[in-house]
């Protein structure tokens, strides 16, 4: 029996996407635009987030590659056999499936879209994800083609959000705020972070069901860390039980179609000690100049040294442990980040219109120290024309977050 090295399928219909045909088009029009300045004639994505961006399909790589190529007048996704026909139908284009019977056969899928008679001279890959294998494989294949970095180009692109962007944003700053609040209802001395974390979990994923009926559902998720489990940002909740006193880091994270929102926040059980309260208003005080900066023509670095003046001025600057926030859109934790919009030393991006960006301080005091433990708020912000609009409603500081269920 012959079996193809890859082939097309179109099982079912298309389904409806994240974003209308137009939000599609206009990001099309945007990188062929990139592409023509720069004289490249095809464009090579493998990343999850671009893919994602430009066709509406997120991929499982699950060790297999995944790619989209762009010309100018083509767009085509090519996925592994495994997925059948869901990546035609979740993409706002054509796609290729190549099949695992042979070694390198999305190799062949790619070559099938441009043919072998006129290699393309200019190709641009993804600096930043394309891994040394495929770039060897790459360039032995169009071995008579340059090949140029787009990685920085794109992202570029994509920290100015559309209005559609902006909404699908919104959105997810209030799931995140009703994951919060279920949290809140839910934290008592003796539960466990898992078990809180999952109730807040289980509130976001039917709120983004009855919101975006027609989506896919996965990858929201919920950090719940307690006591020493605070002090890194990324810890994985445990099974650790709450204790009267107990710093809480609650972190909720709805994921839509790929775009990543969040809300962070510092509370406590029950009560809070004399030099804890001192570190979490010296954060929150942090965090509240943090929110007034926050404006187009301000400069990342620029608020990143404000924001340390006043840390120093605090007495907490030597427990400050990274940036001051970042961009958001089609990212993860899984993948993509848009490292040119950062609050840090070394960024001089300028504040634009129509970019999103967090303000989240943390300081982290270590365990042998009065008031041990990470403290952490994270707001996000839409940058308007006249300053910025903050899209997370959920309270914070001692206040408001002293919970006593």
């Amino acid at each position: 029996m012959e079996r193809s090295d890859y082939f097309e399928l179109k099982n079912g219909s298309k389904v409806k996407l994240p974003f209308t045909d137009i939000e599609y088009q206009n990001r099309l029009k945007k990188i062929r635009k990139v592409m023509s300045e720069k004289d490249i004639e095809m464009t090579i994505l493998t990343s999850m987030h671009n893919i994602a961006y430009y066709t509406g399909f997120i991929y499982c790589s699950f060790g297999r590659p995944y790619g989209c190529v762009v010309t100018q007048e083509k767009i085509v996704t090519i996925s592994a056999n495994i997925d059948a026909s869901q990546p035609w139908r979740r993409s706002h284009s054509k796609n290729i499936i190549y099949t695992d019977w042979k070694r390198d056969n999305f190799l062949r899928a790619i070559v099938s879209i441009i043919g072998r008679e006129n290699p393309p001279k200019t190709i641009a890959i993804e600096n930043d994800h394309v891994t040394l294998d495929i770039k060897d494989k790459l360039n032995s294949i169009f071995n008579l083609s340059k090949f140029k970095d787009i990685s920085k180009d794109l992202m570029n692109l994509r920290m100015i959000k559309s209005q559609e962007e902006i909404d699908i944003i919104k959105n997810g700053a209030r799931i995140a705020d009703l994951g919060a609040e279920e949290i809140v209802k839910n934290i008592k001395v003796g539960e466990s972070e898992l078990e809180i974390a999952i109730l807040g979990r289980d509130k976001m994923e039917r709120e983004i069901a009855k919101t975006y009926p027609d989506a896919e559902y996965m990858d929201t998720w919920v950090w719940f860390q307690s006591g020493i489990n605070t002090d890194g940002a990324h810890n994985p909740k445990t099974n650790r039980k709450l204790k009267s006193g107990d710093i809480l880091s609650l972190n909720t994270f709805p994921m839509i179609s790929g775009y990543y929102t969040a809300l962070e926040r510092t509370l406590f059980v029950e009560q809070v000690d004399e030099a804890s309260l001192k570190a979490w208003e010296a954060n929150v005080k942090v965090h509240k100049r943090g929110l007034d900066l926050i404006k187009p023509g301000a400069k990342c670095s620029e608020i990143c040294e404000e924001l340390n003046d006043l840390f120093a001025q605090l007495g907490y600057l030597q427990y400050r442990t990274f940036g001051y926030g970042h961009s958001f859109g089609m990212l993860s934790h899984f993948y993509g980040r848009e490292a040119g919009l950062e609050l840090r030393e070394d960024i001089d991006t300028v504040l634009q219109e129509n970019m999103v960006i967090s303000m989240e301080p943390m300081i982290m005091i270590p365990e042998e120290k009065p008031g041990s433990g990470g403290y952490r708020e994270h707001d996000i912000l839409v940058i308007n024309s006249n300053g910025a609009e903050n899209i997370t409603k959920f309270p914070f500081g001692p206040e408001k977050n002293i919970i006593k269920n």
